[in-house]
């Protein structure tokens, strides 16, 4: 049986394996069932793709998108690994091919879907294989606890009954407590071993900000820190599929190239769209949720959010889509009341069970104290999964430029005050009118200018007032009527606070940014190459893996990622040798693409 550092060195080109990685290989090499838990871009394909080539047999893995099965079967080819995917995609005629060489020993791993793997005819055909492993991928859509449940999912629990001497691997960046534990039971892997390796992306920095003109906020941000039109890849999330168009033709109208996905477009279009974020660079997607599982692209350098997500689950999954090479990448989200509403009444109208319904605000309310916390971002996402004792990580927007807090509590009565009089009957915008005495039509009809709150909140402009709102939603002292027109209602916790036995403190919110991103100057995460020579030859070897994904039909990163051309870029090899010293070049790619790396070394310095 091979060894898995050797596997590890030669394959894929790696000198020693990263953080649990070993354990776990080692763990499901000698046949053990494992749950594995390990943040995106921590190498969690490796804990079975290492496995599958030191085991005899074929491995099957459980992949739930064709776009994932596809990147990661190129990826495997470019390494010389016989790998190969089942799915509609494929004509009858190709896929007997793949089943008769599965059969005939031929292939070190076949990518299926959960639907065709519980087929009767493809149970029987694996029956007809040996099998090396099975590895269930994006293992939380097990679960209907988790943030993106699939019915599908819950039939691979007989891979246990019809295959028992077979090792099993299930695989998620995203499960907190719960939901680790109902994968556990869904798939019968309560007696595998379970390996928990964090949730920390420290890479990635964390910036939200209050809505105000979210577009030309986003616009500010991506001029500033991302270098404008052309520069990097990134995704924008929307909520709406009207917004997600709307947003990608005004970022085409600055300059951008920014597409459009959502599951309202065409299956072709979609799928256009999909292969051009993946093939070339400097694209701007422009997603709803549907966008997202299965991007398995290195160099997402930013993923911003303009609608708060459904979860910090989901918040963790999507921001997790950037920097998964390792590389400094951002995370910025814009949201505002509107967002708390809409998502509320999302969770209100849904067929879901009211315990489903319960679990979902809280998940809800969860994300709405990560966004107005006055704490290191990082340490608060961390502590909803369980991980305790993180110091404040110095790279998110509170730990750079850190949250003033105040006595907030008189401006909390007064605006708790304002919505009882006002009925529990009206949004942000009538109770902040109300507050500031403004003289309008709709004040009037409703007598609200005769109220003793009328009036009582001119210390603070319409904005402030709105982040006062939004602090005692988050808070809990007031809530959202998800039934009606998204009126603000009283809740039983804020009785203490009108009767002036509790203190309320707020955070100020900085003044709103005009022109350039104020975050922008000297804040940025260090570049990766300090010397120009070398980020100009890093850029030289861009072009030419572009060339060569072109030539092939292939995203450029499946040729090499960016960590492998930094790698080179300040180390310029000269001769074949050196450049097993370089991460990410095992022997398949050295042999293939060894010498068109060194002449481009060469090629450049001669210039």
């Amino acid at each position: 049986m091979p060894v898995p550092l050797h596997i590890l060195k030669t394959v894929f080109g790696f000198p020693a394996f990263r953080g649990q990685q070993e354990e776990v290989i080692r763990h499901v090499v000698e046949g053990g069932d494992a749950l594995v838990l390990m943040p995106t871009g921590a190498g969690k394909s490796l804990c079975y793709q290492v496995p599958a080539l030191c085991r005899d047999g074929v491995a099957i893995v459980v992949s739930p998108l064709i776009a994932l099965m596809q990147n990661q079967v190129e990826a495997l080819n470019q390494l010389g690994v016989r790998a190969a995917a089942l799915n509609s995609a494929r004509s009858p005629d190709e896929a007997r091919v793949i089943e008769r060489r599965m059969q005939a020993g031929e292939l070190d791993l076949v990518y299926v879907a959960p639907e065709r793997l519980v087929l009767p005819g493809f149970l029987a055909l694996l029956e007809d294989c040996r099998i090396a492993l099975f590895a269930i991928d994006e293992a939380h859509c097990v679960s209907q606890w988790g943030h993106d449940f699939r019915p599908e999912y819950l039939q691979l629990a007989l891979l246990h009954e019809r295959f028992p001497s077979v090792p099993r691997i299930a695989l998620t960046a995203t499960a907190d407590g719960p939901t680790r534990k109902d994968i556990a039971e869904r798939l019968n892997l309560q007696e595998g071993r379970q390996f928990i390796a964090g949730f920390d992306r420290p890479n990635i920095r964390y910036r939200i900000a209050t809505k105000n003109n979210a577009r030309e906020q986003l616009a500010r941000f991506l001029e500033a820190e991302h270098g404008g039109p052309g520069a990097e890849s990134g995704i924008v999330y929307c909520l709406s599929r009207a917004k997600v168009e709307e947003t990608a033709s005004w970022l085409a109208g600055k300059g951008y190239t920014a597409l459009a996905y959502h599951a309202g477009l065409d299956q072709p279009v979609r799928a256009a769209n999909q292969q051009r974020f993946l093939r070339e660079e400097g694209i701007v997607m422009v997603a709803t949720i549907a966008f997202g599982m299965g991007i398995d692209k290195p160099d997402v350098r930013f993923v911003a959010h303009l609608d708060l997500p459904k979860s910090l689950e989901a918040y963790y999954q999507e921001t997790g889509r950037a920097g998964r090479d390792g590389l400094p990448a951002d995370a910025w989200m814009a949201y505002g009341l509107e967002d708390v509403g809409k998502l509320g009444q999302f969770i209100a109208s849904s067929q879901a069970s009211d315990a489903q319904k319960r679990i979902e605000r809280q998940k809800l309310n969860a994300l709405l104290g990560l966004c107005e916390t006055t704490r290191c971002r990082r340490q608060v996402l961390l502590e909803y999964f369980g991980e305790m004792g993180h110091p404040p990580c110095g790279n998110c927007d509170t730990c750079l430029e850190p949250v003033a807090s105040f006595d907030g509590t008189e401006l909390a009565r007064k605006a708790l005050s304002c919505v009882y009089r006002t009925g529990e009957s009206f949004g942000g915008g009538h109770v902040i009118d109300v507050l500031l005495g403004k003289d309008n039509e709709k004040i009037r009809r409703f007598g609200h200018d005769k109220l003793s709150t009328y009036g009582i909140g001119t210390e603070l402009p319409a904005d402030q007032w709105r982040s006062v709102l939004r602090q005692l939603v988050a808070a809990g002292l007031l809530s959202i009527d998800t039934e009606g027109h998204g009126a603000f209602k009283l809740t039983e916790t804020c009785r203490p606070v009108l009767r002036g036995e509790m203190r309320v403190d707020l955070r100020r919110d900085p003044l709103p940014v005009k022109g350039k991103s104020k975050t922008s100057a000297g804040k940025k995460s260090a570049a990766p190459l300090s010397d120009p020579a070398d980020e100009a030859l890093f850029q030289h070897l861009r072009a030419a893996r572009m060339a060569l994904a072109k030539a092939q039909g292939v995203p450029p990163y499946v040729i090499w990622h960016d960590s492998t051309l930094l790698d080179i870029a300040r180390q310029r090899p000269r001769q074949m040798e050196d450049l097993a010293a370089i991460a990410g070049l095992g022997e398949a790619k050295r042999e293939r693409y060894g010498q068109i790396l060194l002449d481009a070394v060469a090629g450049f310095e001669g210039q």
